[in-house]
């Protein structure tokens, strides 16, 4: 098993690549579908996986992933587990611009609001951006496809005069100091 590195391979003409990690695969596949349904300028490929490493087999004819998106459905602990246990399977380059983190149901009533702190501190202490979406309508997973395209093009070095270092500087996950004080007043 081998460390997903984000330049071991080089870049392909006017295309880019995103890697959508999801354990449960729900919201997965209706974004992707929805990435690629998108008016753009550059072709996409959308590759799925439901925890990493990534298979060795394929290696050699994998593209170059340019943007790597673990999707967290916070009504699953199992989800954020996942998550959190492929995140050892990136090389420490990824974490320089290229990774983001997706959550879904973060308005559900069910979810525990530490499973969310948990996520937010996790994402924050590794520097990457943090989006939500609304998995359960179509505005909800248009909104997501346009925010992840958008990074996309930026981490993929579409975008003149922006890389995916100074994209995550400016929309990096952070903790407040006292998100363990509950006190919503």
């Amino acid at each position: 098993m081998s460390l997903l590195k984000p330049f071991s391979k080089l870049p392909e003409l006017n295309t880019a690549n995103i890697l959508l990690v999801e354990n449960e695969e729900q919201f997965q596949q209706i974004l992707a579908e929805t990435i690629v349904l998108l008016k753009k300028n550059v072709n996409v490929n959308v590759r799925l996986a439901r925890s990493l490493p990534l298979p060795i087999e394929n290696e050699k004819f994998r593209p170059r992933i340019d943007l790597v998106v673990f999707i967290i459905n916070l009504t699953s602990e199992l989800s954020y587990q996942s998550a959190e246990v492929s995140l050892k399977f990136l090389d420490p380059d990824y974490f320089l611009g290229k990774v983001c983190f997706l959550v879904t149901n973060a308005r559900n009533a069910s979810v525990p609001p530490e499973r969310l702190i948990s996520v937010r501190k996790l994402v924050a202490s590794l520097h990457c951006p943090l989006l939500f979406a609304e998995d359960q309508m179509t505005d909800g997973v248009n909104t997501a496809a346009h925010r992840l395209l958008a990074i996309l093009k930026v981490t993929s070095g579409h975008v003149p005069m922006a890389t995916g270092l100074y994209l995550s500087s400016l929309t990096r996950c952070t903790v407040p100091s006292d998100i363990d004080q509950q006190n919503f007043d």
